[in-house]
């Protein structure tokens, strides 16, 4: 059988794999277009329809929830808002009284003039199906970003609930304001779509292509925007809020984006929705529709385009079409074999009890959905694992990274900072300048204030007193990713990668600011946009470059799968891919053996050959005096001494400070010189 199997496979494995994918598509496509045509069944067709409509409520939630980490329990709100859009200008339940002001829209063809119940004429909106979709759409989005502008700086189960609150005022706004909506008893008379002069009626077949067509537009806006700094932006927020801040991505900006392109295809949707009904009560936009959305995209895979596709279908068509027809079964069954039991049953109202054992058993058994976001890559080849590792930077392309340094100029220029964290003096007047293209070290023991000066100047931590100037520009004050933006990269203590995207995706989001893709430009790709991520890519790879086969053989796995060291390397790359002009390391050989130690000090001296200023915080002494033409010493938030690398060795206040000894019990030979610290 395995023989067989491997026969039959073999034709397949020669074709490359992204002519595969295209060939699937075609095939997949060909299947959906064709449906209605081998499967003459209304109802059946109808089940489709509304599978397809839910598909593409789970693509926008997917782009929320799985795409940016922003777990969204209102959802069916802008569902809603989309439908009211269409259903409320496309109905007689406005009409208002006639007047020349409506004479230009009745030319558009958006109103119609029709004799008033009483006396004269009132107005009839006549919104065309095909225009209303777009227009729900961006009324959905506003809305979303009116609801998350003061809400998204929330985060986890208060956000959850700030969403819940919102998917139930829709609904009793809506039953509420009457004389828009007409309230709980809904929508009447919603127009049905028009194509070419044809209505589509209360056939299911026009729907059906219409909802395939939308689920189609929709997967390939997903699927470009993932793929783009945008996707990239998204998904780093989702990983690593602190992480992806100092890489340059406005987080509250990301996220609004996010939240109305959810919400937008949520409007969209709502339009198809209502218009197939051609009614619209408040009780078909309520919280369960939200929870049937997120178990939709849970099933198929949190942040994958397809399992969101592939989720909401099987849900859907199990609920209205499958669990129908295995009732109708086991009812026969029942009859066939004389159980009453058997013959009695009803799936079809246990639907809920049937979802929660699917989310269960998935959640036990195969948690990435049915489809996941990320499918590791092949394991490297022994030839891959134990290649000579490059150290050198002769051959290397690293435009805009370095420069020359100018003799006597300061490039970051520290002045009396002061941070209180309550009553405890966190620094205290801190003051210490880098000159351009110098490698400068902060050294001191545990809990002196190291990586808390890394992150006021990386706007991180508020400063209570004091100034920090990058090449004479005041950056205090700023945001994180302002202060990327202006050339000043950081990596962290505790390494801060995106652990579900690959190392190369994890530099690429290193890159962010230095990009200018909008989320247009996403989509659509003209020759300028594809120009950039050519050049991301290339860059990328010049930088992975820098670490040899460390990391090159490995730009394609997800960076959870590193080992620590290459873990590290990989932060010092993103942190570099967003060419700064000056790289803050924090501690960047903790945890590594002497020969990944001196390796990695190798590299960080070939930085500064090519003139890139450097800021390092360091415990290894041999990596200090290696490394830096300055050191500066921290004790309890004051710099307690400065000066070479020997001076600081040798100065009684930093022996004091690290081992609580005089100078001349360290000149007795009782100081090591492994470590500082």
């Amino acid at each position: 059988m395995p023989s067989v199997a491997a026969a039959v496979a073999r034709p397949f494995a020669a074709i490359p794999e992204a002519r595969r994918k295209q060939m699937g598509l075609l095939l997949l496509a060909a299947a959906a277009l064709l449906f209605p045509l081998y499967h003459n069944n209304d109802a059946d067709i109808d089940s489709m329809a509304n599978a397809a409509a839910y598909a593409s409520l789970a693509l926008g939630l997917n782009i929320v929830v799985g795409f940016t980490g922003l777990l969204d329990l209102g959802y069916a709100a802008f569902f809603a808002i989309g439908a009211y859009v269409y259903g409320i200008l496309s109905s007689f339940q406005l009409q208002p009284d006639w007047s020349s002001f409506w004479v230009p829209f009745q030319y558009l063809g958006l109103v119609a003039q029709m004799p008033g119940e009483s006396s004269g004429f009132v107005v009839h909106f006549t919104l065309s199906f095909w225009l209303a979709l777009p227009l729900a759409a961006l009324v959905a989005a506003g809305c979303g970003i009116a609801f998350g502008a003061p809400t998204l700086r929330l985060k986890g189960d208060y956000l959850a609930i700030v969403t819940l609150g919102f998917g139930e005022i829709v609904p009793i706004v809506v039953r509420n304001w009457a004389s828009l909506t007409n309230g709980a008893a809904g929508l009447n008379g919603v127009a049905a779509p028009q194509l070419f002069g044809h209505s589509f009626g209360v056939n299911a077949t026009p729907y059906y292509y219409v909802a395939i067509l939308l689920v189609g537009f929709l997967v390939f806006v997903s699927i470009r925007l993932r793929d783009s700094r945008i996707g990239r932006a998204w998904m780093a927020i989702r990983e690593d809020e602190i992480a992806a801040g100092a890489m340059g991505v406005n987080r509250t900006r990301f996220k609004l984006l996010a939240f109305a392109t959810g919400a937008a295809f949520a409007g969209a949707t709502g339009v198809l929705y209502v218009a197939k009904l051609q009614t619209a009560t408040p009780d078909m936009f309520g919280f369960p529709v939200s929870v049937m959305i997120l178990v939709m995209i849970v099933f198929g895979g949190i942040g994958s385009v397809w399992g969101a596709v592939a989720g909401a279908f099987f849900l859907q068509l199990l609920q209205s079409w499958w669990l129908e027809d295995l009732t109708g079964w086991l009812n026969s069954l029942g009859r066939l074999v004389g159980s009453r039991w058997l013959a009695h049953i009803d799936l079809v109202p246990s639907i809920e009890l049937i979802f929660g054992f699917i989310l269960v058993f998935m959640m036990l058994y195969r948690r990435q959905g049915l489809i996941p976001a990320y499918r590791p890559p092949s394991a490297l080849s022994f030839e891959q694992q134990h290649a000579v590792v490059q150290r050198g930077f002769g051959e290397l392309n690293l435009p805009g990274l370095g420069g020359s340094a100018r003799p006597g100029v300061t490039a970051l220029g520290v002045r009396g900072v002061t941070v209180k964290f309550g009553g405890l003096v966190a620094l205290n007047g801190v003051t210490l300048e880098v000159p351009e293209g110098a490698v400068v070290a902060v050294i001191g023991p545990n809990g002196s204030g190291k990586s808390t000066l890394f992150n006021v100047i990386t706007g991180l931590v508020p400063a209570d007193a004091g100034s920090i100037r990058f090449h004479d520009d005041e950056i205090l004050g700023l945001h994180d990713y302002q202060i990327l933006a202006k050339g000043i990269a950081r990596t962290f203590q505790n390494i801060r990668l995106f652990p579900n995207l690959t190392v190369l995706q994890n530099v690429l989001v290193g890159q962010h600011a230095r990009l200018r893709t909008g989320a247009l430009s996403a989509v659509i790709r003209p020759p300028g946009t594809r120009r950039e991520e050519r050049e991301a890519d290339a860059w990328a790879m010049e930088i992975l470059a820098i670490f040899g086969n460390r990391l090159v053989p490995r730009a394609g796995q997800a960076v959870s799968g590193l080992s620590y060291a290459n873990r590290r390397r990989t932060e010092i790359a993103r942190a570099l891919a967003s060419r700064p002009r000056l790289l803050l390391l924090d501690e960047p050989t903790a945890g590594m053996n002497p020969a990944e130690t001196l390796e990695l000090a190798e590299q960080i001296k070939g930085l500064k050959g090519l003139g890139l200023t450097v800021l390092l915080i360091e415990h290894k002494l041999d990596v200090v005096t290696t490394l830096a033409d300055t050191v500066y010493v921290l004790d309890h938030g004051d710099v307690i001494a400065k000066g070479t690398p020997a001076e600081v060795r040798r100065n009684e206040d930093v022996l004091r400070a690290y081992l609580g000894r005089n100078a001349q019990a360290a000149a007795a030979g009782e100081v090591g010189t492994e470590h500082v610290a």
